[in-house]
């Protein structure tokens, strides 16, 4: 679905305030370019590679040759190239019209934004410079430039980038709620229509424009890559969807996947956000899914080690934490508090729906449990897991989860030793946990559901029929209590699940 189209009035106020808006060089550095911006032995691309340690100055000189008659039909998409077409002379002239900032006072919230672009930038090299080694220009420099719409903000407006911050990351807030009071419009139409005053390079637009309007085909890839989880598999349902499969393999999309990596990691390495994104570069790459978050985190760990400053946050120093950390530790209201969304509903209603379709529309159980796991997670749940039973009764194993750390995500319980589990698989059953009744089951459940969903508040119950069971699902809301409605949800959720299961199982004898 695409984002409301901004106010035409707001949209050009902004634009006429960021445009043309000077970005500071750090003073530090401002010597030793002029140097070699005057120094006609030294190559472009020595230049270019010095100027990627600048990337404020970078960004200004691929503005100023874009700008060029001859460049409207084909902008420079490398620093190398606007060197080229911009000539060393100007490109001097443009480096002694930039402010000068000691590095100190650099503005706090344009320095922090400069390490996550430098972060994905490190990223990209890693994973995808080397696989297209053609292209590693555009995507060096694609990833490095794709947020450069947010540095223009952060210097002209760095008070709306902090509140951003803190009623999304910290308060919880809807995103689109809280861009709509502090711009007067979303922020990716914003950024994608700088962009192209700019005239970046077009893996930007299109990047921009992915994330903020056409999300089908990038809907699609992000449940493929959850729902498949080796590269075999991934592979045998992308070649039954070969529009899939030439969208997701665009060269383009590796400056996206970088730099929401990036973004993603700032905030968290154990979150579902982060989760998606390891998903779906993965699926790119077609390796396995713990290969690439190896790589993610070793580049991470390069990256820290270039251009970690003490003054800003580099998401290397949270691999040390525990895995569920967060840098900001959402502040959730009261479920009582919590109004259902409008949105949320109608899609819980739509995938309920498709789980009592009779005869069953699922061609096989992993398209059931996608379904069930989405369903269950918009009844207000972060975390959760549908487990199934083997025949014996005897393992209770993850098939699909959301929101649990990549560790504990393909959970796995031994019956035999929980008289809880035993109990619950006799019958279809319902247990409510909540710190009254903690103490008395605390004992009875399995150390790994602990260390899976430390909660106090918690919900499990088994599906199946009166002969079998055949399921436990088990949600919680982040250690949050749990209110009426959400339980309410669940139940009928789990209901359908039942169903389903039913009906999936009856149409295959």
């Amino acid at each position: 679905m695409s984002l409301q189209t901004p106010d035409p009035a707001v949209l050009d106020t902004w634009l006429k305030q960021l445009e043309e808006l000077p970005l500071p060089v750090p003073a530090e550095q401002h010597e030793r370019i002029r140097r070699a911006l005057g120094d006609n032995r030294r190559s472009l691309r020595d230049i270019a590679d010095l100027l990627q340690d600048c990337p404020t100055l970078a960004l200004a000189i691929l503005r100023e040759a874009n700008r060029a008659r001859m460049a409207q039909d084909n902008p420079a998409e490398s620093l190398e190239v606007a060197l080229s077409r911009l000539g060393l002379t100007r490109a001097l002239g443009l480096l002694e019209r930039l402010p000068q900032v000691p590095r100190a006072q650099m503005p706090p919230v344009l320095g922090q934004l400069l390490v996550i672009s430098r972060h994905a930038m490190q990223q990209a090299a890693g994973l995808f410079a080397v696989r297209l080694a053609r292209l590693w220009q555009e995507i060096h420099w694609g990833s490095l430039f794709i947020l450069s719409p947010l540095w223009a903000l952060g210097v002209a407006r760095p008070d709306l980038v902090e509140q951003w911050q803190q009623q999304v990351l910290v308060e919880g807030r809807p995103t689109a709620e809280v861009e709509q009071e502090l711009l007067g419009m979303r922020l990716l139409p914003l950024c994608r229509a700088l962009a192209e005053r700019w005239r970046l390079p077009d893996w930007i637009v299109q990047g921009l424009r992915l994330l903020g309007e056409d999300h089908e085909l990038l809907a699609r890839a992000l449940h493929l890559a959850h729902a498949e989880s080796t590269p075999l598999a991934q592979q045998q349902r992308l070649d039954a969807d070969p529009e899939l499969s030439r969208w997701l393999t665009r060269p383009a999309n590796t400056i996206l996947l970088a730099n929401s990596l990036a973004m993603a990691a700032h905030q968290s390495w154990g979150d579902a956000h982060m989760q998606r994104w390891e998903r779906l570069t993965a699926l790119y790459l077609q390796i396995p899914l713990e290969d690439l978050q190896q790589q993610v985190h070793a580049l991470a760990a390069q990256s820290a080690r270039r251009d970690a400053d003490p003054r800003f946050w580099h998401p290397a120093q949270a691999l040390l934490w525990p895995w569920d950390s967060q840098r900001w530790r959402v502040h959730k209201p009261a479920p009582a508090q919590i109004a259902a969304r409008p949105g949320n509903a109608e899609q819980w209603k739509r995938l309920c729906a498709e789980l009592l379709r009779a005869p069953s529309p699922f061609g096989n159980l992993l398209q059931l449990l996608d379904t069930a796991a989405e369903a269950i997670s918009l009844c207000g749940f972060d975390r959760g897991a549908l487990l199934l039973a083997d025949r014996q009764q005897s393992v209770l194993q993850a098939r699909r989860s959301f929101g649990l750390a990549p560790a504990v995500e393909n959970l796995q319980l031994q019956t035999t030793s929980s008289q809880l589990l035993r109990k619950l698989l006799e019958r279809p059953a319902r247990l409510q946990l909540t710190p009254t009744n903690m103490a008395d089951y605390s004992a009875v459940l399995p150390g790994k559901l602990k260390e899976a969903l430390p909660s106090e508040h918690l919900l499990l119950r088994s599906l199946g029929s009166p002969q079998r069971v055949l399921m436990l699902v088990i949600a919680d809301r982040q250690g949050q209590p749990i209110g009426d409605t959400q339980a309410q949800a669940f139940d009928k959720t789990c209901q359908c699940i039942e169903r389903s299961l039913q009906q999936f199982i009856g149409n295959r004898g």
